[in-house]
């Protein structure tokens, strides 16, 4: 697994500094990918607290499958990868979805939110 530690740290920082978790895996690769620190923000606005506002795939996990794809892409299909990427976050975290993650519903938090962005931001690299 990567080592980066900078690069997680960054996305930890950034999310104690007002971004969601989507937002801050997204920006601590802002260095790498040709859209804007704004537009990666703009980018993953919509996924704090997950997919659906807990409903769905954690925000973390989403912006590693979005900087695969504007990592990856090259007129060719990259839904292998983000479903191996998919898989291996689930491995570690022990759920994909945001509120089993938090345990919402059962009271048991898998992972927390920090550990899933460091856990994003390592398979993110990995990948790219």
């Amino acid at each position: 697994m990567g080592e980066n530690v900078e690069r997680k740290e960054l996305a930890i920082q950034l999310k104690h500094n007002r971004h969601n978790c989507c937002q801050a895996v997204l920006g601590a690769f802002a260095d790498e990918v040709s859209l804007s620190e704004d537009a990666l923000r703009q980018l993953g606005a919509a996924f704090g607290g997950g997919m659906g506002r807990m409903e769905g795939t954690c925000g973390a996990l989403v912006a590693a499958e979005m900087l695969l794809g504007l990592k990856r892409f090259e007129g060719r299909p990259v839904g292998r990868d983000a479903a191996a990427l998919h898989k291996r976050f689930e491995e570690l975290c022990g759920a994909t979805i945001c509120k089993d993650l938090k345990g919402r519903d059962t009271h048991v938090v898998l992972c927390e939110c920090d550990d899933c962005i460091r856990h994003a931001v390592e398979l993110a690299e990995e990948l790219l």
